[in-house]
């Protein structure tokens, strides 16, 4: 135990509700990112050095990264996942097309954007996955503020949507012995009303930390999805030029590194950002 880990206060979380600080929690998620033992011990303890009762969420989480930054980039970069998921905005479609990627990473064959007829209405429907014998029909509610939560009209609201395209394509013979799905993904958390909705009504929810140990979180991490907003080196113009194109992942840009000759971009800055890419990419976590 580190010299401050004594020192108990409140912490403030961006949707107002104070809880005490666990530093065991804040050191689980710089491990998470790669950080080794003796480099998260530090983080902890500067942060609980200057800490006080009430401080935001938010002002720890700057002053981690930064810190954690001086060390790796990469690591910083895995550190800043949810904010970096928030910066796919400001409008849905490039999380859209992120989520697009989860699913083929499933092993889904996956279309984006799609107008499908249900029994009464047209439908836009932001993901249409299919694997096997299985549809999968996906609206996705992207949010790029943190104390969002995704609340039972949602699930409520897309599950009338589905069973109006699934009562069409019921009806269609080439869809005979076709299992479908409906998909509410978030990058927020949803409420328990919703989780409940969800259950009752056997919608697939994928949020943040939901399913445990399955979430978008557990996902993007164990399939190395990591969005290209996450990179450290990249100024936020040119992370924009960059989603603007569709490109959404880092691993995009490891794969064509041309895509990085962006206006303003040296060689040596290239050579940067692929730098930190690789490491961020690298699955064994250095």
């Amino acid at each position: 135990m580190t010299k401050h880990q004594h020192k108990k206060f409140h912490v403030t979380k961006a949707y107002g509700k104070r809880m005490i600080f666990l530093p065991e929690k804040l050191k689980h998620s710089l491990q998470r990112s790669g950080a080794d033992e003796a480099t998260s011990d530090q983080i902890v303890d500067a942060i609980m050095k200057d800490a006080y009762d009430g401080i935001a969420t938010q002002e720890i989480y700057k002053k981690a990264f930064r810190l954690l930054r001086q060390k790796s980039r990469h690591q910083a970069a895995r550190y800043k996942l949810k904010k970096a998921i928030m910066e796919l905005g400001p409008t849905g479609y490039p999380f859209e097309v992120f989520i697009g990627h989860v699913f083929e990473q499933l092993n889904f064959k996956v279309k984006t954007g799609q107008f499908i007829q249900g029994k009464c209405v047209l439908h836009e429907v932001d993901v249409v996955a299919e694997m096997g014998n299985t549809l999968a029909f996906a609206e996705c509610k992207f949010h790029n503020k943190p104390g969002i939560k995704c609340d039972v009209k949602i699930p409520l609201y897309v599950h009338s949507r589905f069973k109006d395209i699934e009562n069409q394509f019921s009806q269609q013979s080439e869809n005979n012995g076709k299992n479908h799905e409906g998909w509410v993904v978030t990058n927020t958390h949803f409420t328990e009303d919703a989780i409940q909705y969800g259950i009752c009504a056997d919608l697939h929810l994928l949020g943040w930390d939901y399913p445990h140990g399955n979430a978008l979180k557990d996902l993007i991490d164990d399939m190395g999805l990591h969005p290209v907003t996450c990179l450290t080196t990249l100024r936020n113009s040119e992370k924009q030029l960059l989603l603007n194109k569709n490109i959404v992942l880092s691993s995009q840009v490891l794969q064509e590194p041309g895509l990085l000759k962006l206006p303003g971009m040296t060689d040596a800055r290239i050579e940067q950002v692929l730098k930190e890419v690789e490491g961020l990419c690298n699955k064994t976590k250095q």
